[in-house]
């Protein structure tokens, strides 16, 4: 897909990893963006935040760093394949290759993510309107801003459509309701959100689904730690499960643990935690990168997507978090080198996560599975691990 309305290159700064004073890890042959978005609730109690907010300011205070070991580091302007949609100042932007081009223009749009087939971003608006409610006996009119689902195509001049607006309104009472984090189903048929809509009085901000036909906005039914909610749902390739975050809290700490449902049948069941939030797939489905939060910062991390295990460390400075699996899936290996500060003083939206979209012809052609070794030979019974080495903490 070629950029339609090309500016200049985004300079080094200005794009994936760190905000404000934060530097983390660059583009790597792990195929992962590591962008420092905050999570949607931030209630791990350990996401940095920007000083002073984090927009445009040079920024001040040590940097901590990885140790370096040996990757490949990559400049994302030129030699990633694909496009890239994030958030910055309230509108959505693109990237491919050294073209950035600003998609919308109101400067109230955050949370976009790609659909599967490349030719939609959904996203959030927030739309003002009035409404009114009912306080101390008396019916107040308030100004609202309504979370409202919105799609446009990546390539279009067409202004974006409505999808579904986060609107409650019952008798006399016009109210609001969050939608958050909209991400399309594997087969386009539904979206995920969270939210505690229909009616914000009743409901915490939980695991949702749209369904674009019927108009219907259907609660999962999934356990929660009240009033602490879910945040980040992310469809698996096949689109048979869901990864999302249970929040909790242990005393004043959070105590966030990533949960898989089943989509047929409904079931639930831990993945990781607590302490880890963010997951996204890999796109075989086998490994889930996530963010991992200590009482010493945010770290991006890989676990195995089946078993939850903590198979690898991507990061160990503190500071980095927000990870997005490159559709290619086309990592050689999961070790850390070099250090790009690629948006220092970009102005990104510290809500929203970036999504990276490759069309088909640009993915590489998968590889034959390798026969089995049979189970009685020395290589099978030697002790040899198919895992990545982790990388040791500082």
């Amino acid at each position: 897909m070629t950029p339609r309305r090309p500016v200049r290159p985004a300079r080094i700064g200005e794009f994936l990893n760190g905000v404000g004073p934060f530097v983390g890890s660059g583009l790597s042959v792990a195929g992962l963006i590591l962008v420092a978005f905050l999570s949607l609730g931030l209630l791990t109690g350990d996401l940095p935040l920007p000083n002073g907010g984090g927009s445009d300011g040079d920024g001040a205070g040590p940097i901590r760093t990885p140790t370096p070991s040996g990757v490949i580091v990559i400049d994302p302007r030129t030699l990633v394949p694909g496009t890239m949609v994030y958030a910055k100042t309230g509108n959505i932007w693109i990237q491919s290759g050294d073209h950035v081009y600003r998609l919308t223009y109101q400067g109230q749009d955050s949370m976009p993510s790609w659909s599967p087939d490349g030719k939609w971003i959904y996203f959030i608006r927030d739309v003002p309107r009035d409404g009114q409610r009912v306080m101390d006996g008396v019916l107040r009119t308030y100004h609202l801003e309504v979370p409202t689902v919105m799609r446009i195509g990546p390539d279009s001049d067409a202004p974006p459509e409505t999808i579904v607006a986060g609107l409650y309104q019952k008798g006399s009472t016009t109210w609001s309701y969050f939608i958050r984090q909209p991400v399309l189903s594997p087969d386009q048929s539904r979206i995920v959100v969270v939210s505690d809509g229909l009616d914000a009085t009743k409901s915490d901000v939980v695991l949702q689904f749209f369904d674009p036909l019927t108009g219907a906005l259907t609660p999962a039914g999934l356990a929660e730690n009240r009033p602490l909610g879910h945040q980040d749902p992310a469809w698996s390739p096949d689109g048979t499960s869901i990864l999302y975050v249970k929040n909790g809290r242990d005393g004043s700490r959070g105590a966030p643990v990533i949960m898989r449902y089943t989509v047929v049948g409904g079931t639930t069941s831990v993945l990781a935690g607590p302490g880890y939030v963010q997951p996204d797939w890999s796109p075989d489905g086998r490994f889930v990168a996530a963010t991992r939060t200590d009482g010493f910062g945010t770290d991006v991390v890989i676990l195995d997507g089946i078993t939850g295990i903590e198979l690898l460390r991507i990061t160990n400075d503190g500071a980095s978090f927000a990870p997005a699996w490159s559709p290619a899936g086309d990592a050689p290996d999961w070790t850390l080198g070099g250090i790009l500060p690629l948006t220092d003083a970009a102005g990104l939206d510290a809500g929203s996560r970036p999504d990276w979209y490759i069309p088909p012809e640009q993915l590489p052609v998968p590889t034959p599975s390798p026969t089995p070794i049979p189970t009685d030979t020395p290589a099978a019974t030697s002790g040899a691990s198919s895992l990545p080495a982790r990388i040791p903490s500082p």
